[in-house]
């Protein structure tokens, strides 16, 4: 196939609550290597699954010319999985060492296909990767975040596919990886797709669309030519609204001055008839034929006011909704003083073995960002100091007063709504409260009532934030990894902000330094070959 394509026709998508999501959607994708943006909730995922075959549109259609393969933004791994199912070629392995068994099983091999040397392949990737220490019958639950979507990615490039479609590839990758995932995907020469806010990998991409309020739009270039584009976009539409919003305010005065003259020379008619003595029959018509012009006239105006409406609301549908994310600051507790944390020779399990130990004592107020390398024990560590995983030795000592957020949002349940959970947390909130706070998050009525599983991960995580963050009693001690994660700008800058106000011990794992250092921390703790170090700031 010389020109695979993706085509959206008229495509529309209608939630079960019969909101529409997007509508009349249109779009061609090719070769170049592009770039999908937008706010969280507009639908970027959705439009993938739909784009993946895995969904299909309320109206319209999606056309294919080749085959799509695409990973979604979190990498699940059911219990039992391995490292070849991450990567997608369990089957083909299986199949394989069946036949070498000697199976003649058609379907065996039609699982195996062209791909023979699947096994080398994989082991080229791994090492190729950094990743030489895992086997194809590794446990997936042994590997860290950043760890499983590197496998995910390889798997996505051995695929074949004509088509890559990656949702938040960047997403539990540290600084080298990003920039080997940008490097890699440079080198790919089929068609792709990135969902991304990491605007580092989206400067690498040969075009951006955005799905907005809007539609969709096309941009025919990297980030900073879309940021540039757009910035102009908004500055015109603005200008367009204001333009027609002063039109609107010229032309109602000029009706009132209309309106004022008319009856004012009804007034001066009405006296001048009265002064001449005329007949009433003489009267009679004067007056109708001026109620006449009256009615006339009001007729004409209101025409004009409803034309001048209609251009206000045309030139403001132009302007893409932007309404801003809002977090309310955590109540101010006073300020804990005593210790929250002490770790004494604890050793992590699944970790390598220099950072495998750790000696650390976390007092109240402290704020220290976590940064090292993928695998080297990060979310281990805050699963530990949440009393989720066991050490292999040593004492952990760690208050029960914690509240952790993971990777996964474990803390959401997918089947509940964020209202009913949030009001869990939080039994002295009045409903509407709650719901104001909410809807201040971008989660407005219709998805704070609908089950969190099919919010979007940008939502998911605000909703899990919130139910940590706006429980009666804020714990003394917030533990939270990669929370910046699915976030777009507006969102990532909120939580900045709120964060800042926290008053208790706060540990935060993340890979994006301009976040760590928007949140006033006291303390790096950087995982090095040498094991754990913690850097005063």
């Amino acid at each position: 196939m010389t020109k695979p394509h993706l085509v959206l026709n008229d495509v529309s998508y209608v939630l079960p609550d019969g909101r529409a999501l997007f509508s009349d959607v249109n779009e061609q994708f090719d070769r170049r290597s592009t770039g999908m943006v937008g706010r969280n909730g507009v639908g970027k995922t959705l439009l993938a699954h739909i784009l993946a075959g895995w969904l299909q549109p309320t109206t319209g259609y999606c056309q294919c010319s080749g085959s799509v393969h695409y990973l979604a933004q979190q990498v699940v791994h059911p219990d039992g999985s391995t490292v070849a199912d991450l990567a997608g070629v369990k089957h083909m392995l299986d199949a394989l060492a069946r036949i070498e068994a000697g199976s003649t099983a058609p379907k065996d091999f039609e699982a195996v296909g062209d791909h023979w040397d699947i096994h080398q392949r994989l082991r080229y990737e791994l090492e190729r990767n950094h990743l030489s220490h895992l086997e194809t019958d590794t446990p997936a639950s042994t590997l860290s975040g950043g760890e499983a979507m590197r496998v995910s990615l390889m798997g996505a490039m051995l695929s074949d596919a004509d088509f890559l479609i990656l949702d938040e590839p960047s997403n539990h990758l540290d600084r080298p990886n990003r920039q080997a995932l940008i490097e890699q995907l440079q080198r790919w020469s089929r068609g792709l797709i990135v969902i991304s806010h990491d605007r580092q990998l989206l400067e690498s991409m040969e075009r951006i669309v955005e799905l907005s309020s809007l539609g969709i739009h096309s941009y025919g270039g990297n980030y900073s030519f879309y940021a540039e584009a757009k910035a102009h976009e908004r500055q015109s539409a603005l200008q367009h609204l204001g333009e027609r919003k002063l039109e609107r305010q010229r032309q109602e005065q000029a009706m009132q001055k209309q309106r004022i003259r008319q009856e004012q020379r009804q007034a001066r008619g009405n006296r001048q008839g009265k002064e001449a003595n005329q007949a009433k029959i003489l009267l009679d018509r004067q007056k109708e034929r001026s109620e006449t012009s009256s009615g006339t006239l009001r007729q004409k105006q209101a025409n004009s006011r409803a034309q001048l409406n209609q251009r206000v609301r045309e030139a403001e549908q132009q302007v893409e909704d932007q309404s801003q994310i809002t977090l309310h600051d955590i109540p101010i507790t006073q300020a804990v003083k005593r210790r929250v944390a002490d770790l004494n020779g604890v050793e992590l399990p699944y970790v390598a073995e220099a950072t495998r130990t750790i000696s650390l004592t976390l007092s109240g107020q402290q704020r220290i960002g976590v940064v090292g390398p993928n695998g080297c024990g990060k979310s281990t560590l805050l699963r530990v100091l949440a009393g989720q995983v066991a050490p292999l030795a040593g004492v952990s000592k760690v208050t029960p007063e914690s509240a952790y957020l993971d990777q996964r949002l474990e803390n959401l349940a997918p089947e509940k709504t964020v209202l009913a959970q949030l009001q869990l947390a939080n039994r002295t909130a009045t409903e509407g409260d709650l719901r104001m706070r909410l809807a201040q998050l971008g989660l407005d009525a219709q998805k704070v009532a609908t089950p969190s599983g099919s919010l979007s991960g940008g939502e998911r995580l605000k909703g899990a934030l919130a139910c940590l963050l706006y429980a009666d009693s804020p714990p003394p001690l917030l533990l939270l990894d990669e929370p910046s994660n699915h976030l777009d700008l507006p969102s990532v800058q909120a939580l900045e902000i709120m964060l800042r106000s926290y008053q208790g011990t706060l540990i935060v794992v993340s890979h994006d330094d301009s976040f760590l250092e928007n949140l006033g921390l006291t303390d790096r703790l950087r995982a090095t070959e040498q094991g754990w170090n913690l850097e005063p700031l």
